[in-house]
């Protein structure tokens, strides 16, 4: 099978694409697992055993 030159992807273009998408990914990754923001956003200690 023959592709159309025009569905072709480069290996800069493909390797471009990648990087993009770690690198967005990355940041997803750090917002969602920050300590600092999840500490801040977290409900406080009611404080006691809940079990006694």
């Amino acid at each position: 099978m023959k592709r159309d030159q025009k569905d072709t992807v480069t290996r800069k273009e493909a390797i471009s694409k990648i990087g993009k998408y770690a690198a967005l990914t990355a940041l997803g990754t750090f917002i969602v697992l920050n300590p600092l923001q999840a500490q801040a956003s977290s409900p406080p200690d009611p404080g006691g055993n809940p079990f006694d």
